[in-house]
């Protein structure tokens, strides 16, 4: 056993490792895979290439189950590469793989290129009898959505090239950056920590440690800040070259598309957030008196209060959430335990694996993977649940095949967010004491803030990025800290003090490079679950049933068509008001409890 795991402390998930197995039994199999996928795409273009725009329903339904088959074989090999590299990022056979994977499966991509074109080159009324035909119901959506994209995509040439050179550019950019953090050990007390280890330091009751692993952080990260500005700076002008050439009207179109939202619909959430940052002052001002402090700084919003410090085995963790999906609908709890039975996580810290959590979907023939960095607090019970709401949603939606298996961020993060309120529910049940429901209510209150709040001050970080980057070209490392501390301190006003380290922070994050735009994803799933709580509350006994189909239709039709099945209506701006509403209820109830308990 390595030094490494001798000096952390059992939480029981040190053995807790996925098999991947079930995908291939030898990497020797996955090359074989891949090399159909390759030999498939190129007889599916020399049979299709040409036609598809005038191709009859039956004809255009056999050629969409052939196309369904290549990205199933071919996805499944890239996930294999994907998952095998992620829990050793440092290893350079893994990596090696990946990259001989990634660039086989673009040169295969890129022989599928045409028929998304020539679909969107059908006239109107073609394609309308298409989308009509019964004989294509199970493509219909994906059809819709590649209509929707017509009017930004290039010709067939151009697109093998933007597809060619993102293996070396972007995607480049991505690998780097998660192999830097993941291989940039931080110094702690001492000793070497990696990302993950430090980051979980901030939610210790020991304010001093916080404050040391704070500052670890930071110091780690300064030393790489000049390397982590040049892949932002890179990431950036990509993305604003192929917004260009693509011709989307603002930084976030291409997102706003991809999540199959309107752009007035991101504004108004936004908006909405944005107007109701008092609830961030009042929550940090509460925490302040909770904690006996006289300021509360950075490093002490996660800090723990009263008996939440409480630590949970992985067999503990296991069971409150597995509990709370067998209380929610036995066919959730079924999907649920295979995750733990049949070894689809990972989940102890090590080193070299990539930082935080995400349940993978793989694809359709398989089934998805979660990987956690689990060291046994209480919010790692609560991603567990987050990524096992993921993985149902991802195992449920199955049956819609590949071309339609896959849903908008959006809407995908909404199962995770659900997920996590049936088990802090479980959790919540299970506490008599008033002193520990009111630690659990305002480690709660902590996630939320973290998921709404936090996550619209970054978008607006983000907002602020593009925007200069494109008009002003490259940023400082200064410039950076400057932009990300005046999206942050808007956000926490004067309710918690932000310290000169704190301006290096936005350099870790990985969704500003991996996904531009993500970020609001996780307060629209935030306050859209909140939504679909209040329906599971109003009726207990009929909407699981319906929320269920809703996870099991995966992207089979539009986010506002398929919640308005579950009773929400995701057009109406005054949804993110109801969920802002539920988050002040939450902090009154911890504000009472707290006078209570004084």
């Amino acid at each position: 056993m390595s030094d490494y795991l001798m000096s952390e402390k059992k939480t029981g998930a040190e053995n807790v490792r996925w098999n991947l197995a079930d995908l291939y039994p030898s990497e020797e199999a996955l090359r074989q895979d891949l090399a159909q996928a390759s030999d498939d795409a190129e007889a599916f273009r020399a049979a299709w290439r040409g036609k598809v725009a005038g191709l009859a329903p039956a004809a255009m339904a056999e050629a969409l189950a052939q196309l369904e088959t290549i990205q199933d074989r071919a996805g499944k090999a890239y996930a294999y590469a994907f998952l095998q590299w992620a829990t050793d990022t440092g290893d350079e056979r893994r990596g090696a793989l990946l990259q001989h994977v990634r660039e086989a499966y673009t040169r295969a991509m890129q022989q599928l290129i045409f028929f998304g074109l020539e679909w969107c080159q059908a006239d109107d009324e073609q394609a309308a009898r298409l989308v009509a035909s019964g004989a294509l119901a199970g493509y219909r959506h994906y059809l819709e959505v590649q209509r929707a994209q017509r009017d930004y995509l290039l010709t067939e040439p151009e697109e093998k090239i933007m597809a060619e050179k993102a293996v070396t550019g972007r995607s480049a950019w991505n690998r780097f950056f998660d192999e830097l953090l993941g291989g940039v050990r931080f110094r702690l007390d001492g000793e070497e920590k990696t990302e993950q280890e430090v980051l979980s330091m901030l939610h210790e009751p020991d304010r001093a440690l916080r404050r040391r692993a704070a500052l670890g952080l930071t110091e780690g990260l300064a030393a790489h800040s000049r390397t982590l500005a040049s892949v932002f700076n890179a990431i950036l002008a990509d993305k604003a070259v192929d917004d260009r050439l693509r011709g989307y009207a603002t930084w976030l179109s291409d997102r706003n598309l991809s999540n199959e939202v309107q752009n007035e619909t991101v504004e108004a959430l936004v908006e909405a957030v944005v107007s109701k940052y008092d609830l961030v002052a009042r929550f940090y001002e509460l925490k302040r008196q909770l904690l006996g402090y006289d300021e509360l700084f950075d490093y002490d919003r996660y800090a723990p209060v009263g008996e939440s410090d409480r630590e949970y085995t992985w067999a503990e963790a296991r069971d409150v959430v597995r509990a709370a999906c067998h209380g929610f609908h036995p066919r959730m709890g079924a999907v649920a335990d295979l995750f733990f039975d049949r070894r689809w996580i990972d989940a102890p810290p090590a080193p070299g694996k990539r930082g935080g959590a995400f349940s993978h979907g793989v694809v359709p023939s398989a089934h998805p993977y979660i990987l956690l960095n689990f060291a046994g607090k209480p919010r790692d019970v609560q991603t567990l649940a987050h990524e096992l709401g993921h993985g149902v949603h991802q195992y449920l939606s199955r049956k819609q095949g590949a071309l339609q298996a896959d849903t908008p961020l959006t809407t995908a993060e909404t199962a995770s967010v659900f997920g996590e309120m049936l088990t802090f529910r479980e959790m919540l049940a299970r506490e008599e004491n008033p002193a520990n429901r009111l630690a659990l209510l305002v480690g709660k209150i902590d996630d939320t803030m973290a998921t709404v709040f936090r996550q619209i001050a970054m978008n607006r970080f983000e907002e602020a990025i593009h925007t200069e980057r494109r008009e002003h070209g490259e940023l400082g490392v200064d410039r950076f800290g400057d932009l990300w501390m005046q999206t942050q301190e808007a956000m926490f006003a004067d309710s918690v003090t932000l310290g000169e380290h704190y301006r290096r922070w936005w350099s870790y994050i990985p969704h500003f490079l991996h996904t531009p735009g993500y970020v609001y994803a996780y307060a629209f799933g935030e306050l859209l679950a909140l939504a679909l709580y209040a329906r599971y509350l109003a009726e207990p006994e009929d909407f699981p049933v319906r929320y269920l189909a809703l996870l099991e239709a995966g992207g089979s039709d539009w986010p506002h068509a398929l919640v308005a099945r579950a009773g929400v209506d995701l057009q109406d701006p005054g949804l993110w008001r109801d969920g802002l509403a539920a988050i002040e209820t939450w902090i009154a109830e911890a504000e009472t409890l707290a006078q209570t308990l004084a």
